[in-house]
């Protein structure tokens, strides 16, 4: 199907100042060119980043915006050169909509690293339009960052995959630690934790849950099947666990020492860093020093690991545990994530929505 070479009226829901505060926007796609990808958004899962950006905690806002990168959707146009998916597929769209394809980062295959990435939202296409994201009735994505999602996999539950399941993917494929019997732990109970206990679990490790307090313990153990669970401000506990861990993936979105963590490190073991914190972190060397051990960070992942993560999830029979929304509940939604109340991903119910004023 030929592309048609036309703007088209849609309405998001956006923030248009720092309040965050999100209300009915009408605004004009993009067009669409032989490449592009009209696409149907169904649903969009919240992440902790669409707080960040909406309420201008990096301080890099730009309004109005409409947030929203885990968005599911089904295809309803292809350009004349699209040959990825076709009208009809139920497809999913990520983080990141545009590269340059021509640096090493992109030439690798690893695009989310590429310096001139275009964000789904919150920044402006090759053609001048500022892109916005999957708060919204449409969007038109690149054939090279659209992905058909597994027939296996409900589109609600696949949407928060596309950036909290390859956020933890990624960094587990990359640093080698897909192997059965690894010993691991995940920091942070929020969307991307819970299916970093998912995840690895299905790898075969044991997973322990570090927490600041036993608040999590049932849901932990119980809900998502960690093998252990440890509370950090307990100086006993934390002393047991020193030199028990091979990797400690750190989702925490807010300021904290690093040192307590690293202790717990085996020698050549990795700290991975994956929280959005807008002040500097610290720590001694010799906490790094002593044990050969590694602070790293990851972000989200390639086009190809997402694909790999969304086969081994429906492999695996993983998926990701919601709270299903409606958009005129987006605010509620907004609030209730940024005090943590939600176990633990809002998806929004984009098409089964009102948008409109």
């Amino acid at each position: 199907m030929g592309s048609v070479e036309s703007e088209r009226l849609v309405t998001g829901w956006a923030a248009r100042d720092p309040s965050g505060f999100l209300s009915p926007y009408t605004y004009t796609l993009r067009k669409n060119g032989p490449e592009d990808v009209v696409i149907k958004v169904l649903y969009c899962g919240i992440c902790h980043t669409d707080l960040h950006q909406s309420k201008n905690h990096l301080g890099m806002s730009n309004y109005p915006m409409v947030p929203g990168h885990e968005v599911v959707g089904e295809v309803v146009e292809v350009g004349r050169e699209v040959s990825k998916v076709r009208v009809g597929d139920v497809v999913g769209a990520g983080v990141i909509v545009g590269c340059c394809r021509e640096c090493g980062s992109c030439k690798a295959n690893i695009e989310q690293y590429c310096n001139k990435r275009i964000w789904s939202y919150n920044d402006v296409y090759t053609d001048g339009k500022p892109t916005q994201g999957g708060f919204a009735s449409a969007m038109v994505v690149d054939q090279k960052f659209v992905i058909k999602i597994p027939s296996a996999l409900a589109p609600e539950q696949a949407a928060p995959l596309l950036c909290a399941g390859v956020t933890v993917y990624s960094p587990l494929k990359h640093f080698g630690l897909m192997t059965g019997g690894l010993r691991g732990a995940i920091m942070g109970l929020g969307g991307v934790g819970h299916m970093g206990v998912k995840i690895a679990k299905a790898m075969g490790h044991h997973v322990t849950v570090i927490s600041s307090s036993d608040r999590k313990r049932t849901e932990a153990m119980d809900h998502l099947g960690a093998d252990a669970y440890l509370v950090s401000s307990d100086e006993a506990q934390m002393a047991a666990a020193n030199d028990s861990l091979d990797y400690i993936i750190d989702t925490v979105p807010v300021f904290h020492p690093l040192e307590p963590y690293l202790s717990l490190l085996k020698v050549n073991g990795k700290l991975i860093l994956m929280g959005v914190i807008n002040q500097p972190l610290q720590f001694v060397t010799p906490a790094v020093m002593l044990g050969r051990k590694t602070i790293t960070g990851s972000f989200i992942g390639s086009m190809d690991e997402t694909l790999e993560m969304l086969e081994f999830c429906e492999k695996k029979g993983l998926t990701s545990m919601i709270e299903m929304v409606k958009m005129e509940q987006i605010n509620e939604a907004m609030e209730r994530l940024e005090r943590n109340d939600v176990r633990y991903r809002f998806v929004v119910d984009v098409a089964g929505s009102k948008l409109d004023p």
